[in-house]
């Protein structure tokens, strides 16, 4: 029996998701499929599943790597697996079909399709579509395709005579390093004015964090560090049905005793570090067809693969109130909960818009969203639980949103992301900020309104904020834009904000950052440029302290010129930079929220001209690497072994930024000369063509020096609900791109 045939057995009851099933992007630098997939996988998977998967011998493909010039492929644990199962899985995307994915992952299709629907929403993040890709098997190559593996390696050992076996760093070695005991000075235990200070761990485990007990998500060392940056908690998300009987359909509960006794073994490890967790609930969660079919009474609104569980009816409004009280008895040191109920993922019948449930849409969406916030409300009531309750207005329209919070019970908090709907300008382009942001500094109109209504109501106010880094650049651990960071403390505070969520799954790195933003609650009279004295004191010293400051300012005022709106926050290819691939043709790909930017500049760029959109990109990186060069020239000889560690990492972060930064601005000069080749004759398609080409070795340039940043920090390129988006070797592989491109078609457009 083949192992597609074993695989697609295991797929039957199961049905997966495809969307429109386009035919996949071919990558013509690779000879084949085949190779392609050797490369993308070499350093992810072991070499016995991989030929498991196309139907080789460990032999046969070890001698595939090899003659591409991949080195010896690493020791793969299952730690690693455990931690990098997107990145496999965004990578082979556009590879392999559905049972030979299986067979890669080692999963069965039940769990790749609970990844899919419940991992941060993957599938919607991977564009609510699954390539329609042939079986991949191996063959022998031929001579042609043995010349094209000699080329390929030609082409590695050009660009990277060094080699690529070696790095300073191997993947997650951060965990270890951040894992490691922590030897900085204990936090003092002061008087705080924002209460609490939430955020997710840095590489916590986000799809299902309770399914491997085998794996620390809080090592103690890290939550002393975290602890001495200001966090009071941080937040990790679980499923009601996971943890608590579910009474429709048991077998989707099995388990559950033992998730809850790990959950609370954790909480109670965490509190003893002086740390608390939330949890972050988004019920009822929506649940796939299929279970309808046998509970058809219980359905209500439908999108995409899944309907809702209608939170109007009486035994779903039971289910959930009992399943939180469950929880919160079986963990009742808990130091929190926080809900979404208008998100991506759909929860009630008007958790995405209108209604048109035959029981929800005669009752106003401020009833329904308050009545869920309330059943959870009791629900830790009925338990008796201490834990916070923070009711998130994500997605809450702004018609009915103050009828929902006046609807809310009194001891709730209400928690509102601080920069939504500021009017910011770049680059003269006016728009509007509809997520999360750094470069903005809020509170913005939206949250003002919604405290002040909270506060009508005698309900506590949380904001919501990314301290560190957010979808504008979240690819490094934190952006060293520390003075807005100060600024928006400032403006919480005089704003009377209570407390705050710093960061959503990114954004839980230590950092000075997080530190400012201590220093700004721990201290009420200081201005911002005292907190960050203080801070940069603590990580510099007194003498180099003031350089430092300036240096976070005028990365701030870089900053600035990003150009901020929510499609370009979603869809632009910053998270990838250097990594994203060209392509000498369109692929017709329309980019998808966060993982697959492809060629799509129009969908980028948003509201933005596309020379205005270069421009921006340009301008950051200019004034990130001016930063960094000023910081550079400034005498450090007097910092001891910590401080010069603490300011190798300011410069590399700030470079790396830079590196994507004016890569986002080199692929869209790419492709506006590429597509304007159509129409150009003359001088013109000449000028266009020389573009073209200084900008593939540019790219080509850039891809080589993240590659060295890379190899000496494995915390870039990663993010804890994506995993890495992207590794050395994909920077290896975008020069195998520009090379290829360089030398099989440029030529072609001289003639």
């Amino acid at each position: 029996m083949s192992v597609q045939l074993v695989a697609l057995i295991a797929l039957l009851g199961v049905n997966l998701p495809t969307g429109s099933a386009p035919e996949p992007i071919p990558f013509p630098h690779f000879p084949d499929t085949l190779h392609t997939f050797v490369w993308r996988n070499w350093s992810l998977v072991p070499l016995e599943r991989m030929a498991k998967t196309v139907e080789a011998t460990p032999e046969e493909l070890l001698a595939v790597g090899t003659a591409m010039g991949l080195p010896t492929p690493p020791a793969i644990d299952a730690e690693q697996q455990a931690r990098s199962y997107i990145t496999v899985i965004r990578r082979n995307w556009h590879l392999l079909p559905y049972p030979q994915l299986l067979t890669l992952l080692d999963w069965d299709a039940e769990k790749l399709d609970f990844v899919l629907r419940e991992d941060d929403f993957l599938f919607i993040k991977f564009g609510s579509l699954k390539p329609n890709c042939p079986p991949v098997t191996y063959t022998p190559p031929s001579e042609a395709t043995q010349a094209a593996e000699v080329r390929i390696a030609q082409w590695v050992k050009t660009a990277f005579p060094q080699g690529i076996a070696d790095t300073e760093e191997p993947l997650f070695a951060f965990v270890d390093h951040l894992s490691a005991p922590f030897d900085g000075a204990a936090p003092q235990a002061k008087e705080q004015h924002f209460n609490p200070r939430y955020c997710a761990p840095y590489f916590g485990l986000y799809g299902d964090p309770l399914e491997n007990s085998e794996i620390d998500p809080f090592p103690p060392a890290y939550l002393e560090r975290v602890k001495a940056s200001g966090v009071s908690a941080i937040w990790m998300p679980v499923l009601l049905y996971q943890l608590t009987p579910f009474p429709w359909e048991p077998e989707m509960s099995e388990g559950h005793e033992e998730r809850l006794a790990y959950l609370n073994d954790l909480v109670n490890r965490v509190k003893a570090s002086g740390v608390d967790i939330f949890l972050y609930l988004n019920e009822p969660r929506g649940l796939p067809h299929r279970f309808f079919e046998a509970h058809p009474d219980l359905k209500g609104v439908s999108s995409g693969e899944v309907s809702a569980l209608c939170s109007s009816i009486p035994e779903v409004q039971q289910w959930l109130q009992d399943s939180v009280t469950t929880l919160c008895k079986a963990v009742p040191n808990l130091g929190g909960i926080f809900t979404i109920s208008a998100s991506e993922n759909l929860t009630n019948c008007w958790s995405k818009g209108p209604s048109n449930c035959p029981r929800c849409k005669e009752r106003a969406p401020d009833e329904v969203v308050a009545e869920v916030s309330t059943l959870i409300w009791d629900g830790i009531q009925a338990a008796n639980s201490k834990a916070d309750y923070i009711v998130w207005d994500w997605g809450w329209n702004n018609e009915w949103a103050p009828k929902a919070i006046a609807r809310l019970p009194k001891g709730v908090a209400l928690q509102s992301v601080s920069e939504w709907d500021m009017m910011v300008v770049r680059g003269g382009i006016e728009t509007r900020v509809g997520e999360y942001s750094l470069s903005a500094i809020g509170p913005g109109p939206r949250a003002t309104r919604h405290w002040a209504a909270a506060r009508e109501h005698g309900i506590k106010t949380v904001a919501k904020i990314q301290a560190n880094n957010t979808w504008e650049m979240s690819s490094v651990p934190y952006v060293p834009a520390v003075a807005n960071a100060a600024q928006h403390a400032k403006n919480l505070r005089e704003a009377g904000v209570e407390g705050l969520m710093l960061g959503w799954t990114l954004g839980g790195h230590p950092s000075p950052n997080l530190e400012v933003f201590s220093a700004m609650g721990t201290d009420t009279d200081a201005t911002p440029e005292q907190a960050m004295l203080q801070v940069a004191t603590d990580r510099f010293g007194a003498d180099f302290a003031p350089h430092a400051v300036q240096f976070w300012q005028d990365v701030s005022t870089a900053f600035s010129e990003y150009p901020y709106h929510i499609g370009v926050m979603y869809n632009g290819p910053q998270q990838v930079g250097p990594a994203n691939l060209l392509w000498q043709q369109s692929t017709g790909y329309r980019s998808t929220m966060v993982c697959f930017p492809y060629d799509s500049l129009n969908t980028w760029r948003a509201g933005f001209p596309p020379e205005v959109f270069r421009q921006q990109f340009a301008l950051m990186a200019t004034g990130f690497n001016q930063a960094a060069d000023a910081l550079a020239a400034r005498d450090a000889s007097g910092l001891n072994a910590r401080q010069q560690a603490n300011l190798a990492q300011e410069l590399l972060i700030t470079r790396a930024c830079a590196l994507h930064f004016e890569s986002v601005a080199n692929q869209t000069g790419f492709i506006m000369a590429r597509d304007g080749l159509a129409t150009a004759e003359g001088d013109a398609k000449t000028a266009l063509v020389a573009e073209l080409e200084a900008l593939l070795k540019r790219e080509l340039e850039l891809a080589q020096e993240l590659h060295a940043i890379q190899s000496k920090d494995s915390r870039i390129g990663f993010e804890a609900s994506n995993h890495y988006f992207y590794i050395p070797n994909d920077l290896v592989e975008k020069a195998i791109n520009c090379q290829h491109l360089l030398e099989s078609w440029i030529p072609t457009l001289h003639s």
